[in-house]
């Protein structure tokens, strides 16, 4: 066998970036999964503020990942993938307080990183079916309250299916690789530490 068919092999057989990213993060997936079952926090508006608040926290720390040339050029549909403004309107329609603005410590120029945050914040839209019947029950919808969990027009599946191709594609070294696993850990770490605060 050819050095060049040898590569070509192993390329072939290698899982992809995003399911080396699920690996990685499968276990904290399930936890987090878990506490956000246990917390109730779509049995009523008051409880579901709760939830909004805590995505509001998260993605207003990710946003200046979506405003990032370099990372637009990696996924040219990022700016419109970009939550935060659906979350803010959500909250105003429920009426709740929105959460204060924090710093973020994101370095959107970091791009390794900055695609493991992409791929826990974008994993959450196609996962957020269950969520969006959730909040139907409670009156809210596409059109009020509920913006941020509705499906993109296209499906959830292809959506994150461009997503995932176009993670996928991007090119990155070894150490990258490693940079970009640590953040989607990060990532899921960070969005257990605001629900923990939001829940205390």
């Amino acid at each position: 066998m050819s050095d060049i068919q040898a590569v070509a092999d192993a390329t072939a057989g290698a899982e992809s970036r995003a399911k080396r990213l699920k690996a990685a993060t499968g276990d904290l997936h399930e936890a987090l999964d878990a506490r956000m079952s246990g917390a109730d926090l779509f049995s009523s508006r008051g409880r579901y503020a709760l939830f909004l608040a805590m995505q509001r926290r998260f993605h207003a720390e990710i946003a200046p990942l979506y405003r990032e040339p370099a990372l637009i050029a990696l996924v040219p549909d990022l700016p419109e993938r970009a939550k935060l403004a659906e979350i803010d309107r959500d909250i105003a329609d429920i009426g709740a307080a929105r959460p204060a603005d924090e710093p973020s410590a994101l370095d959107p120029k970091d791009a390794a990183s900055a695609l493991g945050w992409l791929y826990v914040a974008e994993g959450s839209s196609l996962g957020a079916a269950f969520l969006f019947k959730a909040a139907e029950k409670l009156g809210l919808g596409a059109d009020s309250g509920a913006r941020h969990l509705a499906a993109h027009p296209e499906g959830r599946g292809l959506n994150w299916r461009r997503f995932t191709e176009a993670l996928d594609r991007a090119e990155l070294t070894p150490a990258e690789e490693r940079r970009a696993e640590a953040a989607a850990v990060a990532a899921f770490g960070r969005v257990r530490q605001i629900a923990e605060e939001t829940l205390a």
